[in-house]
């Protein structure tokens, strides 16, 4: 009997054992399903895109022109005063339609955006402003902008300019004022919240014009190109947080790039929560 009774205490433990093991084993299973199903629920990462820009009033007929100064050729260095006469638009008015509330606006309003040698922009909301001009040889690109910083496009628009400022002025960059010349604009500086959602892409074309079998710009956003056959506003979509590069390059039906000082740049923007 008591042999008996020890037969059946062992199976009972042997039976408790295997039953833990089983339920352990089921245990691990259900934890391993459970991190697959996280990794499957983790979202892609968004992709860039690049959108043409619509809606935005046309002011086919604004003009932009330079009073002063008069002389181009300018034999001090410093402050110099520039004057701009403008027509048939209104500075410091908020640009109207929908493209005010989609993309990064000035709560200033129209304004002029001025231009030197390609460097980032300065926006100026009256048409007299003082601006520091070191000497040498420099090429002056100004024109409309609506409040939310897209370039207003037509023939009258814009002035552009060599200056030539000093006693004896070197010409670094070498340009040639009649040459294809492309000028960067936007996105610059940096965005947050909402503002990072739609980033405006805008330049000025000079003495060109752009098209499918004709001048190209190539743009490249964190790595990723596309190329830009109509001189028109982009809007750039799916940004990440954080640094982006943006490249701007003039080329030719080729692909092959337009010689010129201007016609290639790197900005960097930065984009916040």
């Amino acid at each position: 009997m008591k042999t008996l009774r020890v037969l059946a205490i062992m199976l009972l433990i042997t039976i408790g054992v295997t039953s833990c093991k089983e339920e352990k084993k089921d245990t691990k299973t259900d934890t391993s399903a459970d991190v697959e199903v996280q990794k499957s629920s983790t979202p892609k990462a968004t992709e860039i895109t690049l959108e043409k820009l619509e809606g935005s009033p046309a002011y086919a007929d604004a003009v932009l022109a330079m009073k002063f100064p008069e002389n181009t050729k300018i034999a001090t260095t410093g402050e110099i005063d520039f004057n701009f006469t403008v027509s048939n638009y209104e500075l410091t008015q908020q640009t109207s339609g929908p493209n005010a509330k989609l993309l990064a606006n000035s709560g200033k309003g129209q304004h002029i955006h001025f231009i030197l040698n390609n460097q980032p922009y300065s926006a100026h909301y009256t048409p007299s402003f003082k601006k520091e001009i070191p000497e040498g040889v420099h090429h002056l690109v100004a024109f409309l902008s609506r409040s939310y910083h897209e370039s207003v496009k037509n023939e009258n628009s814009v002035v552009v300019k060599k200056l030539e400022v000093g006693k004896n002025p070197e010409d670094k960059h070498g340009f040639d004022m009649n040459a294809p010349t492309l000028i960067y604009s936007r996105p610059k500086g940096k965005y947050s919240g909402k503002d990072t959602e739609n980033l405006l892409l805008d330049f000025f074309v000079l003495n060109t014009t752009l098209s499918e079998t004709g001048h190209k710009v190539k743009a490249t956003i964190n790595g990723k190109t596309f190329t830009i056959t109509e001189w028109a506003p982009h809007v750039i979509k799916g940004l990440p947080k954080g640094e982006v590069t943006i490249h701007l390059k003039l080329v030719d039906k080729n692909g092959d790039f337009v010689p010129g000082p201007f016609n290639e740049v790197t900005r960097t923007v930065t984009l916040t929560e």
